[in-house]
């Protein structure tokens, strides 16, 4: 099992990875992320699909405030659903690998729906530190473990992990590299599954949207293509690609209207409609047969 080592500047190895550090372990009082845990001590790193319910906007004041926040908690909460329904093979102590865990709710969620054993790896002390404390409150501290590492250096022996899930962290790495690191601690025949948004090459390989939404976060946003070729390139299959755009767009049409409204949310609301910017799953097999994708609309 790999061990817990100290983050930070060591882990990181270029200005893009710096960045993405310096972002996330010093955001530590953001209340978009973090009051909107305090409720349930779920606390996301990642966005939502599914409606909302329109009703709470003709409420006025502090009341539709608190409805609305209430609201975009719930429906990220139930994003995970979209990892937990492509997993549903999964047993009681499968091993998982969560990579990129931010403060830990996607890894708790999965824990709760199957009781598989998670590991999460993040660069962020800050979060991971935030994660283990959540751990011992959820009382599943020795089934869900969080780790100091890079997503493209884990530290774990090959062949480790049944799953492997990213939930909205692909755009913080390389994807040969991070996808030959995914496939290296992958059983043959584990499932890798990745949702993100990405651009769709077909309309367009770059688009204002995309770049307005990398200088908010910090990231970088692949080419839906780019998944595709990366993936089959290290010997993970795609086996279903689900294009969850329209599903995608609700979430950010309230979190515009939200007191949280981080000022990202057009570039969101702009890409997803004109279709340039996509919101995706993507399901790979590890060592899979050379089929092709099967592509739901």
């Amino acid at each position: 099992m790999a061990t817990q080592t100290s983050a930070g500047p060591a882990l990181l190895r270029n200005e893009f990875e710096r960045d993405a550090f310096t972002y996330y372990d010093t955001k530590r009082q953001d209340a978009l992320n973090l009051d909107l845990g305090h409720a349930d001590g779920f606390y996301h790193h990642h966005f939502a699909v599914g409606d909302f319910d329109r009703s709470i906007l003709g409420r006025a004041g502090v009341s539709r405030d608190k409805a609305i926040d209430a609201e975009l908690h719930r429906m990220e909460t139930r994003q995970v659903d979209v990892l937990i329904d492509a997993l549903s093979g999964m047993q009681a102590g499968s091993r998982l690998l969560d990579a990129g865990s931010g403060r830990g709710g996607t890894s708790f969620l999965l824990h709760r729906a199957f009781g598989c054993v998670v590991d999460g790896v993040n660069f962020s002390s800050y979060q991971n530190d935030f994660a283990r404390a959540q751990a011992a409150k959820h009382g599943c501290a020795r089934d869900v473990r969080f780790h100091d590492r890079n997503m493209i250096d884990t530290g774990f022996a090959d062949d480790t992990f049944d799953y492997l899930v990213t939930n909205e962290t692909t755009m913080y790495v390389q994807l040969p590299e991070a996808f030959a690191e995914f496939a290296r601690v992958l059983k043959p025949g584990g499932v890798y599954v990745l949702v993100t948004w990405c651009c769709d090459d077909t309309i367009a390989p770059e688009s204002a949207e995309a770049a307005a939404i990398d200088e908010h976060y910090r990231c970088h946003t692949h080419r839906r293509d780019s998944y595709l070729r990366a993936l089959l390139d290290a010997g993970l299959t795609p086996f279903q690609v689900d294009d969850l755009t329209r599903p995608a767009t609700p979430y950010w049409e309230l979190r515009r209207e939200s007191a949280l409204a981080s000022g990202v949310e057009d570039a969101f609301l702009d890409g997803y409609r004109s279709g340039r910017v996509n919101y995706m799953r993507i399901l790979s097999r590890c060592g899979g047969p050379g089929t092709e994708p099967h592509v739901q609309p």
